[in-house]
């Protein structure tokens, strides 16, 4: 990228000479002057702004089938080709113990009907180059002309005659508890699953987060009564928007979907969330982050058509909808962060307002003091003249850009007669969007922001932070909870360990449970190998240990090496075969591969120069664990978590990466992890180990260091 920037640049500083040249030559040719312009231009004076801009939206025809099923048809014969967007409207499901079915359901209705199975389906979609996702809210399909019938036939066979497996759910499941494990060391995952529960509480829909649990329990009894109550035709609302006329759709969706069973669809009615009655700060603890993802929100009442729709978008733009007031404040004039927004998301059962941000630890409360500022800035300010013409242009553009796509047109559709719209609503969006004032603006801001009653949320580094976010709860209370939204009291979290217990006790048990001193040191090497997934591609990870002090690492897949680390006695390398950069490790780093070559660093902690102290008994997930702190000589700690039942290693908590330790197996008679999940900020890997092997006499020559 930047040879090719500096290619443009290059183009184009030799082409000013060179256009200066044409332009002398031309003027030399002019023998008249040329007549002076009728109008000067002033341009001391801001043009005045003209008329909003017409947009041409493809009009929607409609009919509605005899089972309910109401269609929308958009003629658009400028590509030849058709598109489908199957919405049901039902109310939200309080999915409970079992909470993820209702998505599961979603994507069991790709796997297969009483015709087809999952490879036949994907077999005839590809065929004809088609597009074809289904989800719990209805379905999405889109082809080329010519293929039309053949793949409304497909989506209807996948409406109607769903077939869910046993073997599909597992691999849906599988997948799934893959993305939340992933998932779950996530700061803006965690913020908002704990922000839901905060908002709406847990007894209501929006309040429901997946976790492990309840992913187990799903059955495919629940998903097959889910696709049974709520795949029905009566709340159904299909768009189709392409090269297909009026008469041709009602032929088709007659001919396809006309015998789609329609029934009762089950209704529910849930209590309105409200904003709490004074600012309510809570933190989720996380005791490595060296930043915090800040988060002010709060429920607010805000349905799809209201009248404020428009006005409150254009006050919350200028706020943070884009690169405004917010990120202009806390990125571009103090530099706490990458970028701020807020966003408020209208909703028929309860909308939502937020503002977030990750910013530095140190910066955390005087972030949150410049959030809730602008906020209050434009509940008791005007918004300036040349702002607001900056807003409307930005929103009008982002409007325009939308139209390219063909389901937008669908949307607006099903939107409008969904939530009884005027006809004419997206219309005449642009002219409404034009009329907006700074007074509107202001009015907006009086009713939906509301600094004095939010909830204040920090996913982040407790003991750094919570002094000095005590300032913005008027009482001084912080409220904590854990990564699933539970509330728990921080001086009941860590229990005191029973008498005589210390961290020397801890350490001392686990090299027991593993299989004790004596088995450990008849281990003269050993080699582990193990696999993951990332980005779906498959790593392998190799490790050598050679005691005492010899240890090598290689990451690749397949053939491939990406990366390779070697220390031997003393000398430490890392190094990459892609690229034929080798380097030396160094420092602290040099420290930490030390330890590891050890393999069993435990035994040795006095000898690495690290201090240990046992701070105490952490109940996580329903279990208890000895928490041990790690200091090494440089300051910097990790926390060892040890299953207070098992006396095992069960997790280590770092600055810069945590690491999981789990199926635990005998190798020789010790005990070794077969399954290491290793989490650094956003990336989570989990390996399984494939094979470990002892005393097999690796040879000096694997550990060398060229």
């Amino acid at each position: 990228m930047k040879l090719k920037i500096l290619s443009l640049l290059f183009i184009a500083l030799i082409s000013l000479p060179l256009a200066a040249q044409v332009s002398k030559k031309q003027v030399k040719k002019v023998t008249t002057p040329a007549p002076a312009p009728k109008e000067v231009l002033d341009r001391s004076k801001r043009p005045e702004p003209g008329p909003a801009p017409v947009i041409k939206i493809g009009q929607a025809e409609s009919f509605v089938l005899a089972n309910g099923l109401k269609v929308f048809v958009v003629e658009n014969h400028k590509i030849p080709r058709i598109s489908y967007q199957l919405v049901l409207d039902y109310d939200p499901v309080l999915e409970g113990e079992d909470a993820g079915y209702v998505g599961f359901t979603g994507q069991l209705m790709r796997t297969g009907t009483t015709t087809r199975t999952k490879d036949q389906i994907d077999e005839a979609i590809d065929f004809i180059g088609a597009q074809l996702n289904t989800s719990a809210e209805g379905l999405y399909a889109s082809c080329l002309t010519r293929h039309n019938e053949a793949l409304i036939e497909i989506m209807a066979d996948i409406i109607k005659n769903a077939n869910f497996k046993a073997e599909e759910l597992e691999k849906i499941r599988t997948q799934a508890l893959s993305a939340l494990e992933a998932s779950k060391n996530e700061p803006d995952y965690i913020s908002g699953v704990v922000s839901k529960k905060l908002f709406f509480g847990k007894v209501h829909p929006y309040g429901e987060s997946e976790n492990e649990a309840s992913l187990k329990k799903i059955t495919l009894e629940k998903c097959q009564e889910h696709y049974k109550n709520f795949f029905r035709p009566n709340i159904g609302y299909l768009a189709i928007v392409g090269d297909i006329t009026l008469k041709d759709a009602q032929l088709l969706v007659e001919k396809y979907l006309g015998d789609w069973q329609q029934g009762e669809v089950p209704k529910a009615k849930y209590m309105t969330p409200k904003p709490p009655a004074k600012p309510v700060v809570a933190i989720v603890d996380r005791p490595n982050a060296v930043q915090s993802t800040i988060k002010v929100g709060y429920p607010i009442d805000l349905k799809p058509g209201s009248p404020d729709i428009i006005g409150a978008k254009v006050m919350n733009t200028v706020l943070g909808g884009g690169s405004f007031r917010l990120f202009n404040n806390l990125r571009e004039k103090h530099g706490w962060t990458y970028g701020a927004y807020s966003q408020m998301n209208p909703d028929r059962l309860t909308a939502t307002f937020d503002a977030s941000a990750e910013v530095r630890n140190p910066v955390t409360d005087s972030a949150y003091t410049q959030i809730l500022a602008e906020m209050n800035r434009l509940r008791t300010e005007p918004v300036g003249d040349v702002e607001l013409a900056m807003v409307k242009n930005y929103l009008n553009g982002n409007f325009g850009r939308s139209l390219e796509n063909p389901n937008t047109v669908a949307n607006f559709a099903i939107n409008t007669a969904r939530y009884n719209l005027p006809k004419d609503y997206y219309a005449t969006y642009l002219s409404r969007l034009a009329a907006v004032s700074a007074a509107d603006v202001q009015m907006m801001a009086q009713k939906y922001l509301r600094p004095d009653n939010a909830y204040i949320l920090t996913v982040g580094k407790a003991e750094e932070i919570a002094p000095k976010l005590k300032s913005l709860s008027k009482t001084g209370e912080i409220q904590y909870y854990d990564i699933d939204g539970n509330w728990y009291d921080p001086s009941k979290k860590l229990k005191p360990a029973p008498a005589g217990i210390t961290a020397e006790t801890v350490i001392g048990r686990y090299i027991e449970a593993i299989g004790g001193v004596k088995k450990i040191k008849k281990i003269k090497d050993a080699t582990m190998q193990a696999s993951a997934t990332m980005q779906n591609m498959p790593i392998e990870m190799s490790m050598y240990y050679k005691l005492p002090d010899k240890f090598m690492m290689q990451i690749g897949s397949g053939a491939m090496v990406f990366g390779k680390q070697v220390y031997n006695a003393g000398k430490g390398m890392s190094s990459s075969p892609m690229t034929g950069e080798n380097k030396p490790v160094e420092g602290d780093d040099l420290q930490m591969m030390k330890e590891q070559a050890s393999l069993f660093p435990e035994l040795n902690y006095a000898a690495f120069g690290l201090k240990t102290e046992l701070l105490g008994i952490e109940e996580q997930n329903g279990k208890e664990y000895y928490k041990v702190q790690i200091t090494r000589p440089n300051g910097k700690k990790d926390t060892d978590f040890y299953d207070v039942a098992t006396n095992l290693k069960m997790k280590t908590e770092g600055e810069l990466s945590n690491a999981e330790y789990g199926d635990y197996k005998d190798v020789n008679g010790v005990l070794f992890p077969h399954s290491l999940t290793q989490v650094a900020g956003p990336q989570t890997i989990k390996f399984t180990v494939t094979s470990m092997t002892v005393n097999t006499k690796l040879k000096d020559e694997l550990f060398e260091i060229k």
